[in-house]
Order: C-alpha cells, then sequence, then structure tokens
C-alpha cells in the first residue's frame, strides 16, 4: 500500500513587477524541453541539448532541493502570460571542481533564449537576492559562469560577485566569482 508523505516545505513565491518566482510545476516540463532544444539557450550550459530525461531529472532535482535544503531554484513565470523562461535561485550540488566552492551557497540563473535582453534576468537576480540575503544571513555566496557569457558576468558584477578563480567544470571553462559576506 502506498503511503503519502510528511508534507514537505513550500517554496516560497516571490513577486517581482514583472515576474513570479515560484516552485516547479509539471507543466514546466514542456516549454523547459523546447528551451534545451534551443543552442542559444544551452550554449554555456552544455555542449549539446540535453535529453528530454535529463531535463525532467533537472526539474526533479531542482524541485526536491528545496525538500533537503531549505532552498532551491524558483521556476519563473512572465506574470502577464503565464509563460515559463526560467530559473533563477541557490543550489549546493556538491561540485567536484578546484578550487572547491566550501558550502557557499551557489547562486545560478538561466532564461530562455526569447526572454534575453529585456531585463527580466536582473529583476529574478535582485528578488532572489533580496530573499538569501535574509535567509543565509548575508553570507559569502558564489556563482560558476562560462567566460564567454558576458551578459551573465555583466549581472553577477551588478549584483556585486567579483572574480576570485578560472577553472574547468566537466571540460568547459568556467569563471569562479563570489560575493562577500553582506553585513
Amino acid at each position: 500500500m502506498f503511503v503519502l508523505p510528511s508534507p514537505t516545505p513550500t517554496v516560497p513565491v516571490l513577486e517581482t513587477s514583472r515576474l513570479l518566482l515560484r516552485g516547479y510545476r509539471a507543466d514546466d516540463f514542456d516549454p523547459w524541453i523546447a528551451m534545451w532544444q534551443d543552442p542559444n539557450y544551452y550554449r554555456y550550459l552544455s555542449p549539446e541539448p540535453l535529453p528530454t530525461e535529463e531535463v525532467w531529472r533537472t526539474l526533479l532535482r531542482s524541485a526536491g532541493h528545496w525538500v533537503v535544503m531549505g532552498f532551491g531554484f524558483w521556476a519563473l513565470e512572465v506574470k502577464a502570460t503565464g509563460q515559463f523562461i526560467g530559473a533563477v535561485g541557490y543550489l549546493d550540488g556538491k561540485r567536484t571542481i578546484e578550487p572547491p566552492l566550501g558550502d557557499a551557497p551557489e547562486m545560478g540563473w538561466v532564461l530562455a533564449a526569447a526572454a534575453h535582453g529585456q531585463g527580466y534576468a536582473t529583476e529574478a537576480v535582485a528578488a532572489a537576492q533580496a530573499w538569501g540575503d535574509a535567509h543565509f544571513g548575508g553570507a559569502r555566496t558564489v556563482c560558476l559562469i562560462h567566460p564567454d557569457n558576458q551578459p551573465s558576468l555583466r549581472i553577477a558584477e551588478k549584483f556585486g560577485f567579483r572574480e576570485y578563480a578560472r577553472t574547468t567544470y566537466k571540460g568547459e571553462p568556467g569563471v569562479l566569482l563570489e560575493r562577500p559576506a553582506q553585513r
């Protein structure tokens, strides 16, 4: 007999003027698959599109991160249309990387190519960072960005991240950035 698990923590919903940052839903799957077919979406994330089953695992892993860690990634939804356009948030990826990230929360963001250049990333990162500062007590945060991803590097800089190392992760070059602890 199947027994329902205990209730799990809910993902906090954050709102900006144009976006809803919310937990993942099953209906985010199809638009996320479509995003992963667009080279302009995955070019800094992967050398090729993720297979459908990997996109599903990523969605489930992102949703489950909240349950296990009490933080994670939010799905980004345009309030005016209800369209899923990407993700923003924090993770503890236990990455095997040099130099190690330690226990610093790792921040990330990724948007559909059609959503680029409209200020959505800036809006989403601002909301997520405000939540993170409150949730993590202003602790140091880090991020890993491909060195060719100039738009993301500019957003990171805008929000106080500074480069502290260059690395290789899964065969791809990366810039490690940190945002010092906030007092």
